[in-house]
């Protein structure tokens, strides 16, 4: 091999040098440039379908067993600069800890109510996210076992009654049922739980009376006294309540399904003899205890069936605490005292909710206790002491067929064959009824009414033109306006106005103007008189054929006996309607009361 040999001659000496044969290096092949063999193509296509073991490199491609993965080159990174971090302050920034957030949560009032003689706690609270005030009922909480022990015991009882129907009418008997079911309730539940305290007994028949007896939780906020509205809109949202201090408030009660709220509506509604159906799907009722009630059904409430509840109170006002709160004075009551007792007409104006009702009866115990008082209303309302002679009518809604009606008109046309001495009209809205009403007033009956109307010169315009439409020389029968307001920001309720009605005759004209004799000054919360009374007071020297001195002498006793019981703190309806009674039978014991400023008992 010449190209391995090296000859030369060194004298005679001749040499041939061997060249060693280089290693031969594999060149290594670079697999990321080299495309794929096929064979190892098809190879591993079928190992695809076999399911055989097998895996896909970053590229996707799928490699045998045994095959290594090409390495790619890594990458370079860019250089990235660090980011600047915001500097905080301690002092400006502190973290949030569990007790911080228990304080964001606001208690405006917190106080406890009893239902049934189970007591709980009601807090008036709002959350930063809330948009209104929540009115949350801490209830009783209990497990599963104790739902299955109320339900059998609710059948155990029910099973063991019979009722009948018309007997739920009776307020009384409803009381003797209550008490029954109370009794033979505590026994179920000494049987099946002889260890339980008598706390939790007396609880837990609490709550099964409201179940069976009541309307479930929606009891504790019927006996809550800050309450004044209850409000269920639908099965969807919680309960709402107006409350006198604060407005409306969003409960955290709920009413399970439109199934129970339909129920609920007709529990109320037998037990005053009427019903609520799809067929009849609106309901004007009230409670046992006075609370009036509407109840309206779906479709004719598109979001689900509903309930209003106003309430009024157990104890009802007196005109001692309308003087105590501001809502009147004394001169002014004292001059309706005796527009009343000596016989002369009154109608109360205002607007919704602003207290007419309860001011017409506050103006009740005026009343002799030996006159006939019959009253008519749609829904029960007012509250009269027991010593007054009164008999209470109220209108019955037809029946599915139409037939049965009872209305106010029917009421009042039945009332003058009753022999009444004073006629209570609850409201006036349709014409037939206030004729009625007004012949009443001409043919010598005193009467008492309430219409919507803002100002005593509103009040005529609403009674002389339609849909009312008072013939205006029926109108003079009327002596006294009592214009009731509510301040919508504080809700307080004021008198606002009272007027006297003066009828004016132009040549052939004939008309009925308002004498503003008092009103109610917003910027000093007082009510200032502005004229004297004229055909009033001509009236009750008319009437009384006593001379102008008597009259005003007696005018302020009366004023010095209102100051008085305002003075010792006389209230209660009972209580008023007795002193005013005494009164009438021997006045000059409470005007020696009075004078020696000495209590009433």
């Amino acid at each position: 091999m010449p190209g391995n040999k090296k000859s030369f001659n060194i004298g005679k000496w001749a040499f041939t040098i061997k060249k060693p044969k280089k290693a031969i290096t594999p060149r290594k092949e670079k697999t990321e440039e080299l495309p794929p063999i096929v064979e190892e193509i098809k190879e591993a296509k079928e190992l695809r379908k076999k399911r055989a073991p097998g895996r896909k490199n970053g590229l996707g491609k799928w490699l045998l067993p045994g095959k290594k993965p090409v390495k790619k080159a890594p990458e370079k990174k860019k250089a990235v600069l660090p980011e600047a971090k915001p500097v905080i302050k301690k002092e400006t920034v502190k973290p949030v800890t569990i007790k911080e957030k228990a304080v964001e949560k606001q208690v405006k009032e917190e106080y406890a109510i009893e239902s049934n003689e189970v007591m709980v706690t009601v807090s008036i609270e709002r959350k930063p996210e809330d948009f209104v005030w929540n009115y949350v009922l801490h209830l009783p909480v209990y497990g599963v076992g104790t739902k299955v022990l109320l339900e059998n015991l609710k059948n155990i009882l029910i099973a063991d009654q019979a009722i009948q129907p018309e007997k739920m009418l009776d307020p009384k008997f409803l009381e003797t049922l209550r008490t029954r079911f109370s009794e033979k309730a505590t026994k179920l539940i000494e049987k099946e739980v002889p260890s339980i305290t008598e706390e939790d007994k007396r609880i837990l028949v609490g709550l099964l009376l409201q179940e069976m007896l009541g309307l479930g939780r929606m009891e504790f906020l019927l006996n809550d006294p800050g309450i004044e509205e209850i409000v269920v809109n639908s099965s969807k949202e919680p309960l709402w309540v107006y409350h006198k201090k604060i407005g409306w408030l969003v409960t955290n009660v709920w009413i399970e399904d439109e199934k129970q709220i339909h129920n609920y509506a007709s529990i109320i509604a037998r037990r005053i003899g009427k019903q609520i159906t799809f067929l009849a799907p609106l309901l004007d009722a009230h409670l046992i205890t006075g609370d009036r009630v509407n109840a309206t059904l779906f479709p004719i409430s598109s979001q689900g069936n509903t309930i209003t509840i106003r309430k009024f109170r157990r104890d009802p006002w007196t005109v001692t605490d309308f003087i105590n709160n501001g809502t009147v004075n004394s001169k002014i009551m004292a001059l309706v005292w005796m527009a009343m007792q000596y016989e002369l007409n009154i109608v109360i104006s205002g607007g919704t909710a602003s207290g007419k009702t309860s001011l017409l009866n506050v103006c009740m115990p005026f009343i002799q206790p030996n006159h006939r008082i019959i009253t008519m209303e749609e829904t029960r309302e007012l509250s009269l002491p027991p010593y007054l002679h009164w008999v209470p009518l109220t209108t019955r809604e037809p029946n599915i067929e139409g037939k049965g009606e009872v209305s106010l008109y029917d009421l009042l046309v039945n009332s003058l064959r009753m022999r009444p001495d004073r006629m209570v009209l609850g409201e006036v809205r349709r014409a037939k009824e206030v004729e009625v009403l007004f012949e009443g007033m001409h043919t010598g009956h005193s009467a008492y009414t309430t219409v919507h109307a803002n100002t005593a010169l509103e009040t005529i315009l609403r009674l002389v033109n339609p849909p009312i439409n008072v013939p205006i020389n029926m109108l003079e029968s009327v002596h006294l306006n009592l214009v009731m307001y509510r301040n919508r920001r504080t809700g307080q309720r004021r008198l606002f106005e009272v007027a006297e009605f003066i009828p004016e005759k132009r040549e052939v004209e004939q008309r009925i103007r308002p004498n503003v004799l008092f009103r109610w000054n917003p910027a000093t919360d007082t009510i200032v008189q502005r004229e004297p009374p004229t055909r009033v007071w001509d009236e009750l020297l008319l009437v009384t054929g006593a001379p102008d001195r008597e009259l005003k002498k007696e005018l302020l006793e009366k004023e010095m006996i209102l100051n008085w019981m305002v003075k010792k703190n006389i209230t209660g309806v009972h209580k008023v309607g007795k002193l005013m009674a005494e009164y009438y039978l021997n006045p000059e014991r409470i005007l020696s009361l009075a004078k020696s400023n000495k209590g009433f008992e």
